[in-house]
């Protein structure tokens, strides 16, 4: 097992951060707006099986990614994770709420 201080660097930050809670909000827009060409849009269409192994796929590149590739690509992978999440709480009709409620 990696110890998690050899991983310790500063990570840069992106110029357009997102909170979770702002990227809900836009994601919830794009899917009630059926934004053409929209990914989130279009995963909402394939439905909940697409959207759930895609879950599964962002969590095994997250796990990988810091088992192996360090700090900023375990960032980068966790936060597609995150993103899918969102895309799978969007499909079941759920809101920050009811996700909040169980932290």
């Amino acid at each position: 097992m990696t110890h998690p201080a050899r991983h310790r660097q500063r990570l840069e930050e992106s110029p357009s951060v997102k909170t979770f809670e702002e990227l809900f909000a836009e994601l919830q827009a794009k899917a009630a707006a059926g934004t053409p060409g929209s990914g989130t849009v279009e995963a909402l269409a394939k439905g909940v099986h697409f959207i759930g192994k895609k879950v599964v796929e962002e969590a095994a590149e997250s796990w990988m990614a810091a088992e192996h590739e360090g700090p900023e690509r375990a960032a980068e992978e966790i936060s597609q994770l995150l993103y899918q999440a969102q895309v799978l709480m969007l499909a079941t009709g759920l809101e920050l709420k009811d996700v909040y409620r169980h932290l």
